[in-house]
């Protein structure tokens, strides 16, 4: 079937040295003058107990208290790792206007896949002349560095100008830091997660999951039968639902299907799925009779690994026909890295730091 973390402040107060208080000002109440009594007849008043520090209680003018120590700095909070990277300067080229209304696919905070591409998209194309300084505007600092670059993509929905993305060489490595820039007008941190690529074979319907190297689980599939064939070459996961509707009138294909489907991992704009589909539970590892998409059975299996991807894992199809365009999801990396290079207004990779 074919149809993407804060401080309290506590407030200083001031002591005074020793831990003595300050004298207080006091008022001297006025005595009316009576004539002076001898010297035998003055009767001392018992004294009373002060709470006062001794001095204080001295006839003679207290003196004034030295001044209380300059209270201490505030320790600075140390910069997280998402935001350590100075700020970069600004580009000499002015910055473009449509940077305003851009939009980013990678969510603030999130985590996703090794194979996510950063994806920028405009409201409107942006004009070849203006192409190059939108790239040197669109800022990525990595951690560790990588080398990328920033290539202009025709997207299945979008038209020529309307879309730019930034991957490295190769993939990310696992828990590299990203910040990106838009300009002036947004900055949006990422993380990247563990590695995982599943390996759909639809010669052996078979699909090999990868995690950080190891392959680790062999799931029976069930993909595109002859003419339907599923979409060749390598894919990431753009989203996921556990239950989406499909119908087959939206990709010319008539009254083949409509209804639920569950556990959906969603990998094409054109519809392509890896989901939930009764039709697993006989032909998976036996045969390809979908309408394009990759089925997994309803025994759990389609559910174990729709909990299992995230957003930017890698969905590799092998042993299919028509390789999956760059601009049909996120298919940036069926192009080599020279090939990739090609589409940049300013021709050249750039470290990230």
């Amino acid at each position: 079937m074919q149809p993407g973390r804060r401080a309290v402040r506590t407030d200083h107060v001031r002591t005074h040295p020793r831990g003595e208080l300050p004298c207080p000002r006091t008022r001297t109440a006025h005595v009316s003058r009576t004539p002076r009594q001898p010297a035998h007849a003055v009767r001392k008043p018992s004294p009373v107990p002060s709470r006062r520090p001794a001095r204080c209680c001295s006839r003679r003018p207290a003196a004034r208290p030295p001044p209380p120590p300059p209270p201490r700095p505030r320790p600075s909070r140390p910069p997280s790792r998402s935001s350590a990277a100075p700020r970069p300067a600004a580009p000499a080229v002015p910055e473009p206007a449509a940077l305003a209304g851009a939009k980013v696919n990678v969510g603030e905070g999130a985590t996703v896949g090794v194979g996510m591409p950063i994806s920028v998209t405009f409201p409107r194309p942006v004009p070849r002349a203006e192409r190059a300084a939108v790239e040197h505007w669109l800022g990525v600092d990595a951690r560790p560095a990588v080398t990328g670059a920033w290539s202009w993509v025709k997207d299945r929905n979008l038209l020529d100008g309307q879309r730019v993305d930034y991957r490295p060489p190769a993939y990310w490595k696992p828990g590299t830091r990203v910040t990106l820039r838009v300009g002036s007008h947004a900055v949006r941190r990422f993380s990247i997660g563990r590695s995982l690529t599943a390996t759909v074979d639809v010669r052996t319907h078979t699909m090999t999951v990868t995690e950080d190297g190891r392959p680790d689980t062999r799931i029976p599939v069930t993909a595109g039968r002859p003419g339907l064939d599923t979409w060749n070459g390598t894919m990431v996961v753009m989203d996921k639902q556990p239950r989406v509707y499909m119908d087959s009138r939206t990709v010319g294909l008539g009254d083949a299907y409509h209804g639920y489907y569950a556990w959906a991992v969603h990998t094409t704009t054109s519809g392509t799925y890896v989901h939930q589909n009764p039709a697993a539970n006989t032909h998976a590892g036996r045969a390809n009779v979908t309408h394009g998409c990759v089925g997994l059975a309803t025994d759990g299996t389609a559910e174990r690994f729709y909990r299992r991807v995230i957003p930017g894992d890698v969905i590799r199809v092998t042993g299919s026909k028509d390789t999956v365009e760059p601009g049909n999801g996120y298919g940036d990396w069926n192009l080599t890295w020279s090939e990739w290079l090609a589409h940049s207004a300013t021709r050249h990779g750039g470290d990230a730091r």
